[in-house]
């Protein structure tokens, strides 16, 4: 019989060499043995890969640290952060490269072979066209050809063609938006039909596909029809002020299936285009950038009313956000019940300096009244006590 202890030690010796044999072994993939072994990948792969990656971003910190000391504009700043970065990593990437060179060795090309041969196996087939994990791998930069042949040729129509001819902003975006995405279109399908994929069986396997997703699909399918409808009708247009449910900004960008809005305190919201298309806008750059803003004030009952609304005319006369062909008004609106009030309007050229605007109005109605003497009330009590209430105590404090 073996003790225990025995056992134990026979254990213990066991264990080592296990380990040992595991590092040593050269490493296999069901059929595919690869040149290397589990020591030899952790030496010659993993450990300079982690140590490459903390270099890379030690470096990537002490460079932003040195640009933010450098005295530059913030422009020339983020460029020179941005090459920084891209050619980090590039750097990082072809050391990746010649890592992964140098653990196959010679047999490199060999085993990216077997590798594209195993991830070319057809996951779907459809009469002539069969779709692998190759084919979606590459319909990732179709995807991004796509996006980018269409920011581009909008950029073109907007800079020489669209703007030389006089059209307005409005028509220019709707008109840019839909070459954006025409281009956009016609580039994809040429591209999956490039690497290999049948556009008649992918309306096919799409039907199949609309099945299953259409109901989970409803609001982003919506979304995408009120995209279109934003772009042809053209209800907002990039650089609107607009007001949407409570939320009040300018839109910095119009996609297919939802709108980017930033907002006065630079808040960035993500409207769904159903929204904007279902929903009451407040466009306040529709036909015109000019708005008309109301400050309100309330004088004394002794005030000379004439002389008030005078004082008032003359104190906006000089607002540099003001329309100068539209003069400033002002007009008695109510009797209080401590004060007379005033209401003054004045139309401003933009929109976007409406708070501003209403700011510097407010400043200068409060030193034209504190330099002509008029005087801006507020609400007075007065406690009045009945001589009968004789048993409520009255204490006097010194």
């Amino acid at each position: 019989m073996i003790s225990l202890k025995e056992n134990i030690n026979r254990r213990k010796l066991i264990l080592p060499d296990l380990l040992i044999a595991f590092f040593n072994k050269p490493l296999a993939l069901g059929a595919i043995s690869f040149p290397f072994t589990p020591l030899h990948l952790l030496l010659v792969f993993v450990l300079p890969l982690v140590c490459a990656f903390v270099i890379y971003r030690l470096l990537l910190r002490g460079g932003r640290k040195l640009l933010f000391t450098l005295k530059i504009q913030d422009e020339m700043k983020e460029k020179i952060g941005h090459w920084y970065r891209l050619i980090l990593r590039l750097i990082y990437l072809f050391l990746i490269i010649g890592l992964i060179s140098r653990l196959f060795g010679a047999k490199l090309f060999e085993y990216w072979r077997l590798f594209y041969s195993a991830l070319n196996q057809p996951l779907i087939k459809s009469g002539d066209t069969s779709i692998s994990f190759v084919t979606i791998i590459l319909t990732i930069p179709v995807f991004y050809l796509a996006s980018w042949a269409g920011r581009i040729s909008k950029g073109m129509m907007n800079q020489s063609f669209l703007r030389r001819i006089g059209i307005d902003e409005a028509k220019q975006f709707s008109l840019a938006n839909l070459l954006r995405y025409s281009v956009m279109f016609i580039v994809l399908l040429i591209g999956l039909s490039v690497i290999g994929i049948n556009l008649s069986a992918l309306t096919v396997i799409f039907g199949v596909l609309g099945l299953g997703l259409g109901f989970g699909l409803q609001n982003v399918v919506a979304n995408f029809f009120a995209g279109v409808v934003i772009i042809i009708t053209r209800p907002i247009k990039e650089g609107d002020f607009i007001i949407v449910e409570g939320n009040e900004g300018s839109v910095v960008q119009i996609r297919i299936i939802s709108t980017v809005i930033n907002t006065l305190m630079n808040e960035t919201i993500i409207v769904p285009n159903s929204q904007l298309v279902s929903n009451t806008v407040y466009n306040n750059t529709y036909d015109d950038k000019s708005v008309l803003i109301r400050n309100d004030i309330g004088v004394s009952y002794r005030s000379d009313v004439e002389r008030v609304v005078e004082i008032l005319e003359t104190a906006i006369i000089s607002c540099p956000f003001r329309r100068k062909d539209k003069a400033p008004a002002v007009r008695l609106k109510e009797f209080g019940s401590s004060s007379i009030n005033f209401a003054v309007f004045t139309w401003i050229k933009d929109v976007h300096d409406k708070y501003v605007a209403h700011h510097w109005i407010n400043m200068e109605i409060w030193k034209a009244c504190q330099t002509k003497g008029i005087e801006i009330p507020f609400p007075q009590l007065d406690l009045h006590l009945k001589d009968g209430d004789n048993d409520l105590p009255l204490h006097r404090q010194s």
